[in-house]
């Protein structure tokens, strides 16, 4: 089998050639910013961060952590649908969790402890 195309090519021996479509990726590549700065637009979210969390079917998938504005409430279905109208779709957190995000003492996020709480218990880590 020689590569042709992004395809694989195998020759038979009738010379008859059979493309056979490569394994298609299951994962995309899906920038945690890019959510971030869809989901901060949302009028209803004072602060957010966007993390890999590991999914069964796909390895890994967004998952997105809300701190929502005093006085609002939006749901996660909110937050999902709001990302639907401005992102791919595979793009979307498939979870949102509303809390306090744990921050540096000058405010910066600690995406490392989210992503230890979330891939605990997981032998491998998929980035």
């Amino acid at each position: 089998m020689g590569r042709y195309g992004g395809q694989l090519k195998d020759v038979r021996p009738d010379d008859l050639a059979a493309i056979v479509l490569k394994e298609v990726c299951e994962r995309a590549h899906v920038k945690p910013s890019e959510v971030e700065e869809v989901i901060s637009k949302h009028p209803d979210v004072l602060e957010v961060a966007v993390i890999a969390v590991p999914d069964a079917k796909w390895g890994e998938v967004p998952k997105a952590f809300v701190v929502a504005k005093e006085g609002r409430h939006p749901t996660a279905d909110d937050i999902v649908a709001h990302c639907r109208r401005l992102l791919a779709h595979f793009k979307c957190p498939k979870a949102v969790e509303f809390g306090p995000l744990p921050q540096t003492s000058t405010g910066k996020v600690q995406k490392f402890v989210l992503r230890e709480r979330e891939w605990s218990g997981h032998e491998k880590r998929i980035h």
